[in-house]
């Protein structure tokens, strides 16, 4: 079982028509069940989702995915995680 960070306000904005908060968090949830996985969707608070992302990966025992298109925060990650896939082939996969 793999902990998966989701870039929230990032994957939504990745298809179109856009995928609401709420949505998008049912069907990670869903998708987390199903593949068993632990999901948690990060949003913009008192830091950036991408600096509690980062923060996270730092902190969390592996094996950690991260969930993004920016390229920004793919580079921030890259050597603290096992795998980073791009919000909209996430979101294909979601039920």
């Amino acid at each position: 079982m793999a902990t998966v960070l989701i870039d929230g306000e990032n994957v939504r904005r990745s298809t179109w028509p856009n995928i609401g908060r709420n949505e998008l968090e049912e069907r990670a949830r869903s998708w987390g069940r199903e593949h068993g996985h632990e999901v948690a969707v990060v949003w913009e608070g008192a830091e950036t989702a991408d600096d509690r992302i980062a923060g996270q990966v730092r902190e969390l025992t592996a094996p950690l995915w991260v969930v993004t298109s920016d390229r920004g925060l793919r580079e921030r990650v890259a050597g603290h995680v096992e795998r980073i896939v791009g919000g909209g082939s996430f979101v294909r996969q979601l039920p």
